[in-house]
């Protein structure tokens, strides 16, 4: 018993040395992976694509939305509309974002009451069309949102965690980055008491150009409700013309 608790020990000790290793607290490092992959995505200009919605509850249920996209990217500055199609009781809905200087302002148009609604801090931490995506989630990602700590080097991939003192919902995050194609495949969410509440997998990885992959699946879980939310894109065209009117107010109202 004497020589198996030893030689536990010593592996034990191993295991955390190798750990420790690879663990870097390099924060500028952490945020230079990160900002070449914030690089990467800005890289295209414009993109249209067709999007499909399923949100799955406890049980099992699914409800399923399909929508348009168009979205601009101008250096650090971006302008994102969705548009939902189907099924009919969410069709016209319009979700509009815009991030210029740092600064972004998202708004929803609901037909149904005829108004646009400015989503506000308080509203972020709500539910994107009853799905697991928060309108937090569906923000820029700007470097710039959070304090990077610490780095992993895996084989395939960074592991890389940032705090997000801005969010009402996460204490920090973990990114993991597909090291040869800088592409986020992961996203893990932490709460203030340590405990990981969402996670969000990338998959079905397309390359859109020279520089960019970008996933055509992406799943978010609701770890503490056992729910999740599929998104899916098709008909991705990049670097075509978008007309302005698209990202105002009109287009919101307009729809497709």
């Amino acid at each position: 018993m004497k020589i198996f608790s030893i030689t536990t020990a010593i592996l034990l000790i191993s295991v955390t040395c190798i750990i420790a290793q690879e663990r870097i607290t390099d924060e500028e490092r952490a945020r230079a992976i990160f900002e070449e992959v914030d690089d990467r995505r800005n890289s295209i200009e414009t993109e249209t694509a067709k999007m499909e919605m399923v949100i799955t509850d406890p049980r099992g249920r699914t409800r399923s939305r399909t929508m348009q996209s168009w979205n601009v990217t101008d250096g650090d500055n971006n302008k994102s509309l969705i548009v939902f199609s189907d099924p009919g009781n969410v069709r016209g809905t319009g979700f509009l974002s815009t991030t210029e200087n740092g600064n972004t302002t998202q708004r929803l148009y609901l037909p149904s009451v005829g108004r646009i609604q400015t989503i506000g801090s308080s509203e972020r931490v709500d539910r994107f069309m009853g799905s697991d995506f928060t309108y937090e989630d569906l923000g820029s990602q700007d470097p710039d949102d959070y304090e990077f700590e610490w780095l992993e080097e895996h084989d395939d991939y960074y592991l890389v965690r940032a705090a997000t003192p801005d969010s009402d919902q996460y204490a920090y995050v973990k990114f993991e980055i597909i090291r040869e194609k800088y592409t986020l495949q992961r996203v893990h969410y932490f709460n203030s008491n340590d405990k990981q509440i969402k996670r969000l997998d990338a998959e079905n990885f397309v390359q859109l150009s020279d520089r960019l992959w970008s996933p055509a699946k992406m799943t978010m879980y609701d770890l503490r409700e056992d729910r999740k939310t599929e998104i899916t894109w098709s008909n991705r065209e990049i670097n075509v013309s978008i007309e302005d009117w698209r990202f105002t107010e009109r287009g919101l109202r307009r729809g497709i």
